[in-house]
């Protein structure tokens, strides 16, 4: 069984542990707070991106954590009708001072993959969205 990773920093009054998840879960949090991100991508399957839910914000996230810094690669799916480059900086942006302010690791780069766009199904459910 592997055990899970953690950042630990050692300071006069004990250690601070911080699991790579927390991690992951900041990360998918600040990307899904960008207007423009429909959600989260749990990969492709079959030529499909799979639309993950907002309560599993570490998926769709993956991040490698060292003791001082961390990279962090996301998979989303943007609005139709999005400029996809400003919406990606944007995320890259948010990811990168969430991580940074909360944990206080580097964050060395935040890489964007654009997995699929999501289409409103009808004008009165704008917040429900089709992938293809």
């Amino acid at each position: 069984m592997e055990k899970e990773k953690e950042i630990k920093k050692t300071g006069t009054l004990g250690s601070i542990r911080i699991a790579d998840e927390v991690v992951s879960i900041i990360a998918g949090l600040a990307a899904t707070e960008v207007e423009g991100i429909a959600g989260m991508s749990g990969g492709i399957a079959g030529g499909i991106a799979e639309m993950l839910g907002r309560k599993n914000f570490a998926k769709g996230v993956k991040v490698e954590v060292g003791e001082k810094e961390a990279a962090v690669d996301l998979y989303i799916i943007v609005k139709y009708g999005v400029r996809i480059p400003d919406i990606a900086l944007a995320a890259q942006e948010n990811v990168k001072q969430a991580i940074e302010t909360m944990t206080g690791l580097s964050v060395v780069e935040v890489n964007v993959h654009v997995q699929g766009v999501g289409f409103p199904e009808d004008d009165n459910h704008e917040d429900e969205v089709r992938v293809r």
